[in-house]
């Protein structure tokens, strides 16, 4: 039996399709959890546990969930190393410029300076035995938009395999995860295409086949401002304030967990495609694919077609 629901959440459309002898159960309870990391883990949700914590900024500490402290943790972990481009306490960066909502705008240098104080990640301060965050400045803000998706997919895949679900694809807004055997496939692989940068939606440059795994891509196609014959996109570069400049479109991982796709879609935007090539061919279980800003495809040891 297989159930499919498309429902709109954390900014996108999720699609959930669950094969299983109790699919439909499967489906409601998972779009029950899905809303509960919704108001767990958004920085957009004034209600939410994150904004607990960023609203205590330079006033006290929060005690979090536990899956809210661990991807705190992991997201000041990778945020912290050297040359990373990922930062989870580009919060109020992020939403001075607002790229994908109405009131984007290009900020004034003086505004953009004065944010960039706010943005470190070293001042994320963490206390292991009572599970709590406190950030040190006034006006800081974690924003987890760069890996909540991943580390929420695979919460929801963990969820389906301790409910014994023959097969799942989880599609959080592009951000892909799939389980088992795919239901229309010989091989068993599910067909994952990768959008072509240059085209309008749904129109893919590739398609990679996958089982049992993510698929996590980051592109500058996604969210634009345009302003007179300027484009800027939602990708910053936390040493300037302003987008990062880079030679690529997007970057595509896949790997057996979600977050990690996530991480490091993060860290290696904005690297050279040499750089990012040989820094993923040192890492274990994760591929890449990288559309530069000619469209020409380079890939890691991953299988396309």
């Amino acid at each position: 039996m297989r159930e499919k629901i498309m429902v709109r959440m954390m900014g996108t459309v999720i699609t959930l399709d669950i094969g299983a002898t109790n699919a439909k159960e499967l489906i409601d309870n998972s779009v029950q959890l899905l809303r509960m990391y919704e108001k767990r883990f958004s920085a957009n949700d004034p209600n939410s546990e994150l904004m607990a914590v960023n609203q205590a900024a330079g006033i006290r500490s929060i005690q979090v969930h536990p899956d809210l402290f661990k991807l705190i943790k992991l997201g000041k972990y990778h945020s912290c190393a050297a040359d990373s481009h990922l930062n989870i306490a580009i919060g109020p960066l992020v939403k001075l410029w607002h790229i994908g909502f109405k009131d984007a705008r290009v900020p004034s240098p003086e505004d953009i300076k004065k944010r960039l104080i706010l943005i470190n990640p070293q001042k994320i301060e963490l206390d292991e035995k009572t599970q709590s965050v406190y950030l040190q400045i006034p006006g800081m803000e974690i924003d987890l938009g760069a890996l909540a998706k991943g580390f929420i997919a695979d919460l929801i895949i963990d969820y389906l395999k301790e409910q014994q679900a023959e097969s799942a694809m989880l599609n959080l807004g592009g951000n892909v995860v799939v389980l088992g055997n795919a239901p229309t496939r010989d091989d068993g692989f599910y067909r994952i295409g990768i959008q072509d940068p240059l085209s309008s939606r749904n129109t893919y440059m590739t398609i990679i086949p996958v089982h049992n795994q993510s698929v996590v891509t980051s592109g500058v196609y996604e969210r634009k401002l345009k302003i007179g014959d300027k484009t800027y996109h939602h990708i910053f570069d936390s040493k300037t304030g302003y987008p990062i400049t880079s030679d690529i479109s997007s970057l595509t991982i896949v790997s057996h967990h979600s977050v990690d796709g996530e991480i490091w879609t993060s860290r290696l935007f904005g690297k050279g495609i040499l750089e990012i090539l040989e820094v993923v061919g040192q890492l274990k279980n994760v591929e890449c694919l990288i559309i530069d800003n000619q469209n020409k495809l380079y890939q890691s040891e991953i299988d396309i077609n």
